[in-house]
C-alpha cells in the first residue's frame, strides 16, 4: 500500500489484503498459472496484462453511474467463469474510474480472484447483489501469526462484527482504516458496504488510481498492484489471473 495510508504503518501485514493468511491456499494450488517473473518493488513486469474493454449501455449522466451493458457481462462471465455480477462491479468501475488511470477491468478482476475468487471462496455464492452467501473476513488483527494489532472500534466493529480486533473484509478484503478513506457507492443505492462487490470494486479503483499511476506502462501497473499488497508473488498472481482474463474476452 502506498506510503502514507494506513496501512503502511503495519509492517506485518504487507498491503491492502489479508492474501498471505486467508488467500495463501488457493494461490500455492495455483502456483503454476503464475508468471515466473520475481518481481521487485518498484520493478516492471515484462508487459502489462491483456486488457479488454467492457461495453458501456450507458456512460451515465452527470452523477449517474454507468450502466454495462448486460449482453457483454453475460459473454465476459461465460469466458472467464467470473460471476456476472462481479463482471458487472469490475466493469463498472473501470467505466466509472478516473480517464488518465487506464484501469482496466480485467486488473479488477485479478485482484477479486486472488482475494477472495470474486466472493465465492469457501464454497460461498455470489448473490446477484453483489454480497456473498456469508461474510468473506480475514483473521483477527490481532498481533499472532505475524500480523497486525488492530483494535476495532464501534464503527470498525459494524463493519465484522468483532468488538475487539479489526478483520480485512469483504471480496477485496479492505481492512477498515483504508475502507473510511477510499470507501465508494459503487452501485448507487446509497450505501457503502465492503461486503458488496460494486462497493468494494469501486473503492478498488479509487485506490488504485489514487496515486496517479497510468496503467497501460508496465511500471505503472506494477506499482499499483504492489501498493494494493507488498508481496511480489501477489503481484505475480494478480498479473497471471488478469492477463488470463483479458484473453478470454476478446
Amino acid at each position: 500500500m502506498r506510503a502514507g495510508v494506513a496501512l503502511t504503518v503495519v509492517a506485518a501485514l504487507v498491503g491492502l489484503g489479508a492474501t498471505g493468511v486467508l488467500a495463501q491456499e488457493f494461490l500455492a494450488d495455483r502456483s503454476a498459472s503464475v508468471t515466473g517473473q520475481q518481481v521487485r518493488a518498484g520493478a516492471a513486469l515484462p508487459v502489462t496484462p491483456q486488457v479488454s474493454r467492457p461495453v458501456a449501455a450507458s456512460r451515465g449522466g452527470r452523477g449517474r453511474l454507468p450502466q454495462v451493458d448486460a449482453s457483454w457481462a453475460a459473454r465476459a462471465a461465460q469466458a472467464t467463469g467470473i460471476p456476472v455480477p462481479a463482471v458487472t462491479a469490475y466493469a463498472r468501475a473501470t467505466l466509472a474510474a478516473p480517464k488518465r488511470c487506464e484501469l482496466g477491468w480485467t486488473t479488477l478482476a485479478g485482484i477479486g480472484w486472488v482475494e477472495s475468487q470474486h466472493g465465492t471462496i469457501g464454497g460461498r455464492t455470489l448473490g446477484r447483489d453483489g454480497r456473498s452467501s456469508s461474510p468473506i473476513l480475514g483473521p483477527a488483527l490481532d498481533g499472532g501469526e505475524g500480523l497486525a494489532a488492530i483494535r476495532s472500534t464501534a464503527q470498525t466493529a459494524a463493519l465484522h462484527g468483532n468488538p475487539t480486533w479489526d478483520h480485512a473484509m469483504g471480496p477485496m478484503q479492505f481492512i477498515p482504516s483504508t475502507w473510511s478513506r477510499f470507501s465508494r457507492d459503487g452501485d448507487g443505492d446509497g450505501v457503502k458496504d465492503p461486503h458488496d462487490i460494486d462497493d468494494a470494486a469501486a473503492s478498488a479503483a479509487a485506490y488504485l488510481c489514487f496515486d496517479g499511476h497510468d496503467l497501460t506502462t508496465s511500471s505503472g501497473w506494477n506499482a499499483a498492484i504492489f501498493s494494493y499488497n507488498h508481496d511480489n508473488g501477489y503481484v505475480n498472481a494478480v498479473y497471471a489471473a488478469a492477463n488470463r482474463y483479458g484473453l478470454a474476452v476478446q
